[in-house]
């Protein structure tokens, strides 16, 4: 009867300390999966190419356009193909070697324009805001909860006066793209649906 008083007492001994430390509260660093601001804005900002489907509003003084579209681009080049509304269903639009080329495969019609000069100001590609966002000291990162964002101020532009895009602080991925005038309107914006960052 001793004998298993002790040995009962002993496991419980026993159990009780391999509870304490099941319940222990241990801080241990997982180098791989860390997930921190800085990471993430070096994630984005090293990119070097990315596809995505998007859903793009663009609003005027007058009229709010709003498409769905599929984007692949690299830091050399960038194509967008429009999947609705139906009626302009497959324009693509495409910039490379300062060229832009629209294309039409309904219609079969095909148009280059030549050393066009707002490439540089394309806000509609993740990639030109990333470009604009590493060489301009009106750049700053804001961060919540569940994002970051990351905010470009250009004073001398009135129509694309500020941009944000806010990043997933789980996936590292973008969820979306804001572009404001000088009076905080808001002229384009790009929800990304799905996106493949590479």
């Amino acid at each position: 009867m001793k004998r298993i008083l002790i040995i009962g007492i002993f496991m419980i001994a026993i159990i009780a300390t391999f509870m304490f430390f099941l319940k222990k509260d241990y801080k241990t660093e997982n180098f791989g999966n860390t997930i921190n601001s800085s990471s993430i804005q070096e994630y984005i900002l090293n990119m070097k190419s990315y596809e995505a489907e998007v859903e793009i509003t663009i609003k005027s003084n007058k009229n709010e356009n709003k498409y769905l579209a599929k984007q692949e681009a690299t830091l050399e080049k960038a194509k967008q193909e429009i999947l609705e509304p139906e009626h302009i269903k497959g324009i693509k639009i495409q910039y490379e070697n300062h060229g832009l080329t629209i294309e039409n495969s309904r219609l079969n019609i095909s148009k280059l324009y030549q050393n066009y000069p707002y490439i540089q100001e394309n806000v509609l590609f993740l990639t030109s805001f990333i470009e604009e966002y590493k060489t301009t000291s009106y750049n700053k990162e804001i961060e919540n909860e569940k994002e970051i964002i990351l905010e470009i101020k250009n004073p001398e532009n009135k129509y694309h006066n500020c941009k944000r895009l806010y990043i997933d602080k789980t996936t590292k991925k973008p969820t979306k793209l804001e572009v404001q005038d000088s009076t905080q309107n808001m002229i384009v914006y790009i929800l990304y649906n799905e996106i493949k960052i590479h």
